[in-house]
């Protein structure tokens, strides 16, 4: 494996933080995040292949896994659980796992990250299997939590992705379809979650996001499978379904959206 370099424990370019004022802090917070989307801009063939394996896994009734610790691992969590309300899939069609499970969604777990058996044992609770693919996030790319599950994986013919924030990372060398997001040096330095989080969320966006839409969950540039968990989304679904079937009438149209469910099940019955 080529040299493996921390570029996300390299020290900031800014020195003295705490003499900057509050003004020149957030513009050099900000200048720093500009540079973001042209670092996963880079990374899209990387993305591309990921995102293909996925969805050909999922038609074929699989599901998705994202294992990662600390900031990474809440950012797979947020990006899973939004997955059932934005798209109408069942829960458990993507699935997030932390190390250090539950408590360490909101507190720090210590040294829940460096258990190497860890992450596949906790995969092994969910069956995964053949069918599955299993993205670990890691920005750091030496995660063992992400690194012994995805080693793991290997060993039993498991589809593997990544999305790391160092070059020549030990968990892109054990991952079949790798994306890197070199983001560079932090704002305050080590504090991957700023621009390798800002990376890791955007493209858990496009991922979850691509997938989705080519599981035809996606209709146009409208969520028609939505879960009609609140009155925005509700009035939200109403809309659709008077644009779509050309309805004038407010009530009658979220009538026949309640009585369905979502918005491509009340289109489909009046077509």
């Amino acid at each position: 494996m080529p040299d493996f370099i921390k570029v996300t424990e390299q020290s900031s370019k800014y020195r003295h933080l705490e003499k900057m004022s509050v003004k020149e802090l957030l513009t050099n917070i900000n200048n720093e995040d500009k540079t973001v989307p042209a670092a996963v801009e880079k990374a899209i063939p990387q993305i591309e292949k990921l995102v293909s394996i996925i969805s050909d896994r999922m038609l074929a009734g699989g599901r998705l896994f994202y294992l990662g610790a600390g900031t990474s691992g809440r950012l797979a969590i947020v990006d899973a659980s939004e997955c059932p309300p934005t798209f109408g899939v069942p829960h458990g069609l993507v699935i997030a796992l932390i190390a250090g499970n539950e408590k360490a969604i909101t507190q720090a777990v210590e040294f829940a990250e460096d258990d190497l058996e860890a992450g596949w044992n906790d995969l092994q609770k969910h069956f995964v299997s053949e069918k599955d693919v299993v993205v670990g996030l890691a920005a750091s790319g030496a995660t063992p939590y992400v690194v012994g599950a995805l080693e793991q994986c290997k060993k039993n013919g498991i589809k593997t992705g990544c999305i790391v924030c160092n070059p020549n990372s030990p968990v892109a060398a054990t991952s079949e379809f790798p994306v890197e997001v070199i983001v560079g040096p932090e704002f305050i330095t080590g504090s991957t979650r700023m621009k390798s989080g800002t990376a890791q969320k955007l493209v858990l966006n496009m991922i979850s996001t691509s997938v989705m839409i080519q599981l035809g969950r996606v209709e146009d540039n409208r969520m028609v499978n939505m879960q009609l968990t609140n009155a925005k989304l509700v009035d939200r679904g109403v809309k659709m379904v008077m644009e779509q079937l050309n309805l004038d009438d407010y009530d009658k149209a979220k009538q026949l959206l309640l009585q369905n469910g979502s918005v491509k099940k009340a289109v489909e019955t009046r077509e």
